[in-house]
């Protein structure tokens, strides 16, 4: 019988760890950010953002407008396999998956991702949200200073079986009077000049490297792009199961 419980129960039970994870399941944050959240002191943030670093369940990348800003976001893969076995070592029928999915979204909600050239990865996110979400979710996508389409981002997304060959780059200003429920960027410059939309949506920021500035063989800049789409189909699946079991929760 061992003595001990397992270090991930050790590492997400402590108060402050906590609060930095619930944080960061909602949007990626910086630390002083986090530090204003908690009501902590930055230096005892930066303690359990190192513990949580170390442990695989969060990551981090500089800005890439201000190299000395750093955000933080979540790992959901690895929360979830260190909790599945985890929660073995108790019982093994802790480890299998949840039976069912939760119910759909009544009301579809209606998601604006937005980058600086709207040329990637808020068209990349607008396509996979409207594609997973299956008619649950109305998705748009813009950018601060527009300006093509990216041939690679269309690539990459008909290898997955979504056609954007027809989207357009197309700027802020155009849904600037449109009703959101959420306003989504997803490059950190957009995140400094997102503009302010009617109706408060929840304003979310997914910071993630630009595939377009990636050098080298049109191998190496293709994966890029692909990995891109791997990252935002896992933030979009996890987006949707968090607002269909909140959406359950309120029924029930």
């Amino acid at each position: 019988m061992p003595s001990k419980p397992p270090l991930f129960f050790k590492l997400v039970s402590h108060p402050i760890r906590w609060q930095i994870l619930t944080a960061l399941a909602e949007s990626d944050r910086r630390g002083q950010e986090l530090a204003g959240l908690t009501g902590q002191p930055q230096n005892l943030v930066s303690y359990h953002l190192k513990r949580l670093l170390q442990a695989g369940l969060i990551r981090e990348r500089r800005s890439s407008v201000d190299a000395r800003q750093v955000y933080f976001s979540l790992d959901v893969d690895a929360l979830r396999q260190q909790h599945a076995g985890s929660a073995a070592a108790l019982h093994p029928a802790l480890s299998a998956e949840t039976d069912g999915t939760p119910g759909a979204i009544s009301t579809p909600l209606r998601v604006l991702f937005l980058c600086t050239h709207n040329s990637a990865r808020s068209q990349m996110a607008e396509a996979l949200l409207r594609h997973l979400s299956e008619g649950e979710m109305e998705a748009f996508s813009a950018g601060t200073q527009p300006s093509r389409v990216h041939p690679l981002a269309v690539q990459a997304m008909q290898e997955l079986g979504i056609d954007i060959r027809s989207s357009r780059s197309k700027h802020v200003d155009e849904l600037r009077g449109e009703h959101f429920d959420y306003v989504i960027t997803v490059c950190d410059s957009a995140r400094e000049a997102c503009p302010i939309f009617p109706g408060h949506p929840r304003r979310l920021h997914w910071s993630l490297a630009d595939p377009a500035a990636v050098e080298g063989t049109e191998e190496e800049r293709l994966a890029a792009f692909q990995h891109t789409a791997s990252q935002l189909a896992g933030r979009i699946r996890y987006f949707l199961l968090a607002l269909r079991s909140k959406e359950g929760n309120e029924q029930g």
